[in-house]
């Protein structure tokens, strides 16, 4: 038989036509028919990716047109002699290629960490009998036999069940346990965490017992479609690269470019001179590799590798280098709310009992905080309502609190955990009810009823029955309520006050529990059914429980809006739930939308694309969903990071530009589909990871200014000379130690400068921008003119006035000066260099001291003057040559002065104002 189509919704199936379809019975199938089964459709294992080809995956490495570059550069500077040069290159581009393997095979394991969260073994029902069989042999039309424990084989289709609950946190991203049944649900567009008479591949049995046929199998689970999709990501986005590698790759191409056309332009101009070929392919080979930074790989990759030291710090893990570059320029972030946004734990917030309202304060389920009343404790006279409330709570609880490693954990049902942290505030004690009051019989919930009873033995020999359930099931059984002068016959007023309270809690987005309780006379444990004891109750009073958001967040938010970075919420949880959050957060306003997993159904790709920037709120959504509104925004040229924790994330982390996992309640699925770890699971940690990475693409940025307008002066300087048929003002031993020493020191320490404090109030980088953009290009020009111009200018006063070799000693030590006073104005494109200070960045002060020294010092040596081919001079003639080399630096800052001067009277101008309505 072959796998039913994923088409059919077996939830809208009533279990005899789910079973007629699949050709089974309650009993299960036979041996013969297994066999049959498991030949045609294999076994119920998720499919591994290809596997991975180590040499494909390291010669990958050099596919970049920077990197064959550097080799062409490395191999003519072994050509020409310069054999330091050489081996220095080609070394870059070993270590680069060797990095970027190790990253990228490290990443490559996400499936197989999804293997691991399917059950290894399965019970079924076989030839009439219950057997233990490998999850991989369970075939469709099987019939499984689930209990408390149970890790869920296959995607199944309940037929009995008793007090069944499951915590499908790994698909649907919510952590509280679901409640199952076998009723049959009559839509077909029902989300996944709604289906509540299915059990699903890889997800848990809270509690209870079931029997369910199972209707999918392997990749055909829901489990297995996220596997899919999984793979589909990252074999859609694998070929895409990150921003950083496309601007790189760009600067690549544009280097190409260039070396061409200076190639082209000498061999033209040289040959209508009349040079001899040999020399003139010499010089216009050396003139190319001198076009080529060859330290900007190394300085790009010491830049995020420190960057990403710094990060650690901050409690985020990167596991690829590119990713801190990327969520530097990131625009959108769709996070998770559970965990991330929110606490990640239930926790009640506010009492009604007694006629009067309190709040609750502490978080989680540990016993910090207090019951508060207008803002300050509650007068005496409450004590005895509250404790009395606070005694159903602990006393018709299930759960127990245990604190590790400093966490208060609960042990059972998460709703619950929070009703015991809450109990003890009011007054309730779990410990001494269960020494004083032991427990005698208890009633389960289920969804008919939505109570939980709890008959305790109490001091005096009498039951005493607490009951915990939805307020108006529970309100319609009450004959009684607590008020603040004791016990009393409950009115229509009662009823009508207690409702609107309940509405009132609901409407903040809490979910509402009301307790009650009823003293009973010593009675057989099998006699106390549900109809007998739950009824004439005694109301005590209501609590109102939400995940809290916490409280760094709205903060982080707020920065992020600042920045230009729209964040999307992405849950699985109920629209209305996730829409009060995200207004208390700031995540949404007034004309911001909240769209169900239904309602992206019926949108096509362009109706998502367009709708995308309007909607803040994506609620009951899949996996397949969050990776649609991954690739939605990206189509609107968004740079997207997304975080998750639970296996239906992973898609959407490997989707997105920078995938962000969760430390403490990721699976490691989710984190090996990642970019980065947050340790944390906190929002506010990511904004913190944004900054640091803007941080580092300016560093970046400034760094390759630096390096290219170095370079552009040499060029220019050379060129210069060349066309005007003088000497070579700069031998190769020049060109290496100005490459690789007097500029490549300055660049380490740039990058590795301290974070501009206005980072966050800058708009996002644009996908497409190029890290060379026209101003870019312009001021590395405009910077290349002014060191070439007055080093051109002291080598001809040099010609004219002394020997070629001294002049040539001139125009090198003018050069070497004018990069490193260039060093402390390229720090910042607006900031002017007494505004940033030349101790923020100590390293650079020292680097550019030291260089100082070596340099002047070199030129008094006989022996290191004769290592560079050049000439002593003398101490005035360095100061002198000193004053000079400062000009380029002088006139920059002085050209920040007056654009900052124009930038704020356009600012100031009442043109430029911006209209109020």
């Amino acid at each position: 038989m072959n796998t039913p189509p994923p088409s059919v919704a077996w939830h809208a199936q009533s279990p005899e036509s789910v079973l007629e379809y699949l050709k089974t019975s309650i009993k299960g199938l036979s041996a013969s028919e297994v066999a049959q089964r498991l030949a045609a459709d294999g076994p119920n294992e998720l499919k591994e990716t290809k596997a991975i080809n180590l040499w494909r995956l390291f010669l990958g490495q050099f596919s970049s047109l920077i990197v064959w570059i550097l080799i062409v550069a490395g191999f003519i500077a072994g050509l020409l002699g310069e054999w330091v040069d050489s081996i220095a290159i080609l070394a870059i581009v070993v270590l680069n290629s060797v990095i970027g393997f190790y990253q990228e095979f490290n990443a490559e394991k996400a499936i197989a960490a999804l293997k691991k969260m399917t059950a290894p073994s399965a019970k079924v029902w076989r030839d009439g009998h219950v057997v233990a069989i490998p999850a991989a042999e369970v075939v469709t039309g099987d019939v499984l036999e689930i209990e408390d424990g149970d890790l869920a084989a296959a995607d199944a289709r309940l037929l009995e069940a008793s007090s069944l609950r499951c915590i499908e946190s790994s698909l649907t991203g919510e952590s509280e346990a679901v409640e199952k049944k076998v009723v049959t649900l009559d839509k077909a567009d029902v989300p996944l965490g709604d289906r509540e008479n299915m059990v699903f591949a890889g997800t848990s049995v809270a509690s209870g017992t079931a029997k369910a046929v199972v209707v999918a199998t392997g990749m055909q689970t829901e489990m297995g479609r996220i596997a899919g999709l999984l793979g589909e990501a990252t074999l859609e986005e694998a070929g895409e690269g990150t921003p950083l590698q496309h601007k790189l790759a760009a600067f690549g191409r544009l280097l190409v470019w260039i070396s061409l056309g200076i190639v082209g332009l000498l061999f033209v101009l040289g040959l209508l001179r009349g040079m001899k070929f040999f020399e003139l392919f010499l010089t216009s080979v050396s003139l190319a590799v001198a076009a080529v930074p060859e330290g900007l790989p190394a300085i790009v990759t010491i830049s995020l590798a420190l960057g990403v030291r710094r990060m650690s710090h901050r409690r985020a893990l990167v596991r690829k280098l590119p990713a801190v570059e990327t969520l530097g320029s990131t625009s959108v972030i769709c996070t998770d709310k559970t965990g991330t946004l929110t606490v990640g734990e239930m926790t009640a917030r506010a009492f009604y009992v007694a006629g009067q309202s309190f709040e609750i304060t502490g978080e989680g389920y540990g016993p910090d905080g207090k019951v508060l009343m207008d803002g300050k404790a509650p007068e005496a006279a409450h004590a005895a309502s509250l404790l009395e409330l606070g005694n159903v709570l602990v006393g018709g609880n299930n759960s127990h609190l245990q604190q590790v490693a400093g966490q208060w954990k609960v042990i059972g049902d998460p709703t619950e955990g929070a009703l015991l942290s809450a109990g003890g505030k009011a007054g309730g004690d779990k410990e001494r009810a269960d020494k004083e009051q032991p427990r005698h019989h208890e009633i389960p919930f289920d969804s008919d009823r939505k109570r939980h009873t709890v008959v305790r033995l109490m001091p005096d020999k009498l039951l005493r029955a607490f009951v915990n359930g939805a307020p108006d099931k529970l309100l319609a059984l009450c004959t009684h309520v607590l008020g603040s002068d004791g016990v009393r016959p409950i009115t229509d007023a009662d009823r009508n006050a207690i409702s609107a309270e309940n509405s009132t809690l609901a409407g903040k987005a809490m979910r509402v529990l009301g307790a009650a309780y009823r003293d009973l006379e010593p009675t057989p444990p099998e006699s106390l059914t549900a109809d007998q004891v739950e009824r004439e109750l005694v109301f005590v009073g209501l609590t109102g429980l939400v995940d809290p958001p916490r409280p760094e967040v709205k903060d982080a938010v707020s920065r992020c809006l600042a920045a230009g970075i729209r964040v999307v919420m992405i849950t699985g949880d109920h629209p209305q739930t996730a829409m009060a959050i995200a207004h208390e957060l700031g995540i949404a306003t007034g004309d911001n939308l909240a769209v169900s997993g239904i309602e992206l159904e019926k949108m096509s790709d362009d109706e998502l694309k367009q709708r995308a920037p309007q909607i803040a709120v994506y609620a009951r959504v899949t996996a397949a969903h969050k990776l649609r509104i991954i690739r939605a925004w990206k189509a609107n040229d968004a740079v997207v990071a997304m975080t998750g924790d639970g296996v239906n994330d992973a898609p959407a982390i490997k989707g997105a530009d920078i995938g962000i996992a969760m430390g403490r309640g990721g699976t490691e699925v989710t984190k090996q589909a990642s970019d980065m770890i947050i340790t944390d699971d906190n929002f506010a940690t990511i904004v913190a990871a944004v900054e640091e990475g803007r941080g580092i693409y300016d560093n970046i940025r400034k760094t390759l200014q630096y390096l290219l307008a170095g370079n552009t002066g040499e060029l220019l300087l050379m060129m210069a000379c060349i066309l005007s048929g003088l000497p070579m003002p700069l031998l190769p031993i020049h060109l290496l130690w100005i490459n690789l020493v007097t500029d490549g020191l300055p660049a380490l320490c740039l990058a590795v400068d301290p974070i501009d404090a206005d980072v966050m109030t800058r708009a996002p980088r644009p996908r497409n921008e190029r890290i060379t953009s026209g101003s870019f290009l312009g001021m590395m020009f405009f910077t290349g003119v002014l060191t070439a111009g007055v080093s051109f200018a002291v080598f001809l006063y040099g010609l004219r006035t002394e020997t070629v070799e001294l002049a040539r000693t001139h125009a090198f030590a003018t050069l070497v000066f004018a990069e490193l006073f260039r060093s402390f104005g390229v720090r910042s494109e607006t900031k002017t260099v007494w505004q940033m200070g030349f101790v923020t960045n100590i390293r650079l002060l020292l680097v550019v001291a030291v260089s100082f020294i070596i340099q002047i010092t070199s030129h008094h040596s006989r022996f290191i003057a004769d290592l560079f081919r050049g000439a002593t001079m003398d101490l005035s003639d360095c100061i002198m040559l000193t004053a000079v080399a400062a000009i380029p630096l002088v006139l920059l800052e002085i050209i920040k002065v007056f654009r900052s001067a124009a930038s704020s009277r356009t600012r100031g101008s009442p043109s430029s104002s911006p209209c109020t309505t």
